[in-house]
């Protein structure tokens, strides 16, 4: 690969004899890897090759995921670099907690986060940027979750109105990208000499606003996935220097994982507590972890949390829905947006003053006299919990996500009306039957032709 000349030369001198490993690194084969999703009640896969175990984590395999497939589609994977999930295994927050993934898309992460909340507490996963945080709300709903609320703000923004109020917070960073160039070589186009330090700025801004989101013992977790000394143990030296109240811990280093290097910062011992993944010792790109606490003692204030606004006639339709064909209650809170029914974390705050790409599980549509289910609903809830469910083969799923609309063996002895569509033991949104046909309300954005 042809790297930067200053890129080269920089590295050269910071790691002496290793350099000509490192480069080289850059020139082999890149490093797949994928999660299964440990929410879904099926955990067979039906289209995706199962290989090596990531050993770091427990729902972790080196592979590569096919779009267009059965195992994606219905949630039950996902597909993330191995070097970056090692980030989720720091954070793995505890079932209840409130949990901000503060730079999130696309969604990877926050999957992961997820994955350890079990659907229980609040996960806010926050996105500045409009087409990504669009990205980020479809993954999370493509897996499946209940907890989570995805915001479009700027973290600036956040700070005020989450003032000492996370248990946990994931700040994967903007950077210079270096760790990710030979995965994406266009990433060096971007690449200066100057850039880590203009990288860096905007991270001390980003943390500045995380830590006042802090709650009293809470932890924060520091993320980027370039090399840059700028942008890793000189951002934590600056922020321990900055704020006494953090203490850095300890990161449990799988195999191969390297300690940060005190010396390319103010050369404070703690800083090898951090973790360094570099390409010619780890099975997958660069990357850098870091992960603190906040001891500072802090009056901790109640926000106004979210409430309903449901109509009576609203409610009166959803229960109507929910009496026929759901067995378990949602814990959250019952919220519209227009004709549009959310299920928003019992723990979220008032949503009026935030832009909101998902509050939650969108439960579905008000109609004249009706509610209508949602497609997220149906990959939300798990077989157990519905009432009717209408297991489908592999070519009735090929055909479904294309728009056709499905041919019973025969009509269903429950009779006409909303059935969970179930594709290999999970569940992938209702659908509505009628006789011996089953209509197509696969969403029409999410449709393809499986080749």
């Amino acid at each position: 690969m042809d790297l930067p000349k200053d890129f080269v030369s920089k590295y050269q001198k910071l790691l002496g004899t290793q350099a000509a490993a490192f480069f080289a690194a850059f020139d082999e084969p890149i490093k797949k890897g994928y999660r299964i999703n440990p929410l879904k009640i099926n955990q067979q896969l039906a289209d995706t090759d199962r290989t090596a175990s990531i050993d770091y984590v427990p729902f972790g395999y080196y592979g590569k995921v096919k779009g267009h497939s059965i195992d994606h589609t219905t949630g039950l994977v996902y597909s993330q670099e191995p070097s970056a999930m090692l980030v989720g295994e720091v954070a793995r927050p505890k079932p209840g907690e409130k949990v901000l993934d503060l730079s999130a898309a696309p969604g990877g992460k926050t999957t992961h986060l997820a994955s350890y909340l079990g659907n229980s507490g609040l996960l806010v996963s926050n996105e500045i940027f409009k087409k990504r945080a669009v990205i980020l709300a479809e993954n999370v709903e493509r897996f499946g979750l209940r907890n989570v609320v995805v915001t479009n703000e700027s973290p600036q923004k956040l700070a005020p109105l989450f003032p000492n109020f996370f248990d946990r917070i994931v700040v994967d960073a903007p950077c210079s990208g270096e760790g990710m160039f030979r995965k994406d070589p266009d990433a060096m186009q971007y690449w200066h000499q100057d850039y880590p330090k203009e990288c860096a700025r905007l991270q001390r801004e980003i943390l500045a606003a995380a830590v006042k989101m802090l709650a009293p013992e809470a932890e924060l977790i520091y993320s980027t996935c370039t090399f840059a000394p700028e942008e890793n143990e000189q951002i934590i030296a600056w922020l321990l220097k900055t704020y006494p109240a953090l203490e850095l811990l300890p990161i449990d280093k799988p195999a191969n994982v390297d300690d940060g290097q005190p010396a390319w910062a103010d050369n404070n011992p703690e800083l090898s507590k951090t973790a360094r993944l570099f390409p010619h010792h780890f099975a997958g790109e660069g990357h850098f972890i870091a992960k603190l606490k906040w001891h500072k003692p802090v009056m901790q204030t109640t926000p106004k949390l979210v409430t309903s606004n449901l109509t009576c006639e609203q409610q009166k339709l959803w229960q109507i829905f929910a009496t026929d064909n759901i067995l378990t209650d949602l814990p959250g809170v019952l919220v519209t947006f227009g004709d549009q029914l959310y299920c928003v974390p019992k723990m979220m705050i008032d949503l009026k003053r935030l832009t909101i790409m998902r509050a939650g599980v969108h439960m579905g549509t008000f109609k004249k006299n009706r509610f209508e289910p949602s497609f997220a609903l149906g990959l939300a809830l798990t077989p157990l919990e519905t009432k009717k469910q209408i297991e489908i083969t592999e070519e009735q799923w090929r055909q479904y996500v294309h728009g056709e609309t499905l041919t019973l063996t025969s009509a269903p002895v429950t009779g006409n009306g909303w059935y969970q569509v179930v594709v290999n033991g999970n569940g992938f949104g209702f659908a509505k039957v009628v006789g011996q046909t089953l209509k197509n309300f696969y969403p029409k954005g999410l449709r393809f032709l499986v080749k």
